[in-house]
């Protein structure tokens, strides 16, 4: 059985997932092709080598056409933003979490790279509906947040099949603490979202007081792995660094992934 093992020791966010998973083998390439399947546009897809406390990982980037290239966008900073319908917000065409599931089951995308970014949205919209008290179907992402989502979330998907996983198995989840800034005010780490998707899964104590997990890292988590613990019994083919914005204190800011046969 081919596996994913997901060490995330020091958090997990969507473009760290993607970022692993390309250093793992996956081909950048293919998952621009398998993108340009969405009608998503006003973005670029930046990959580069980075080196985070020592270790070689690769760094993924969505970069907005309207943004400094320079700065690209920080993923560890976005976060879904709902509003109550028939709020007086523009949204991004895509920016609806219904409109969101539409567009990926009307596109030209493999049946099961459909399937697994359907599972990965899910539980980031539930859970942000049960902690907003709206209904599901009025979560929205922000405009900035729809685009970034979207193409982490089915990036991941993409890639996951290009690997042909069929179990994923993860480490404990460190959450971390402090507060962040987002769309509503200030939140407590881990955000409310992101807390609640952790129902049921083990999480790992952590004193940082940096977002360790986002939104995105947690809806990947919860709805792709199947077992929690240790690196288990198995011969491993690739192995794969995925760099994260931030350099933590006395840690490399990096997601690590082992595929192998069990």
């Amino acid at each position: 059985m081919r596996v994913l093992y997901i060490d995330c020791f020091s958090g997990i966010s969507g473009d760290m997932m993607v970022g692993a998973l390309i250093d793992a083998g996956v081909s950048v390439n293919k998952i621009e092709q398998e993108l340009k399947k969405l009608p998503v546009k006003g973005y670029q897809l930046k990959c580069s080598r980075v080196v985070k406390q020592g270790i070689s990982g690769t760094k993924f980037d969505v970069i907005l056409d309207d943004q400094d290239q320079e700065h690209g966008h920080h993923h560890e900073h976005d976060h879904p933003h709902t509003h109550e319908t028939g709020a007086a917000h523009s949204h991004h065409a895509h920016s609806h979490y219904a409109d969101i599931i539409k567009m990926i089951e009307e596109s030209s995308l493999d049946e099961k790279v459909k399937e697994r970014s359907k599972q990965v949205f899910a539980p980031i919209a539930v859970s942000e509906s049960k902690i907003h008290n709206i209904p599901l179907e009025s979560v929205h992402f922000h405009e900035v947040g729809a685009i970034d989502s979207i193409v982490d979330i089915v990036a991941a998907a993409i890639a996951l099949e290009e690997l042909a996983v069929e179990k994923v198995i993860s480490s404990p989840v460190p959450l971390g603490t402090g507060h962040i800034h987002c769309a509503h005010g200030v939140y407590p780490v881990p955000a409310p979202a992101t807390l609640e998707m952790m129902v049921d899964v083990p999480i790992a104590q952590s004193s940082l007081k940096y977002e360790l997990t986002t939104p995105t890292g947690a809806g990947i988590i919860a709805s792709q792995a199947e077992a929690f613990g240790p690196l288990p019994s198995m011969t491993i083919s690739a192995i794969g660094y995925g760099a994260g914005t931030r350099d933590l204190p006395g840690r490399p800011n990096v997601l690590r992934v082992v595929v192998g046969e069990m």
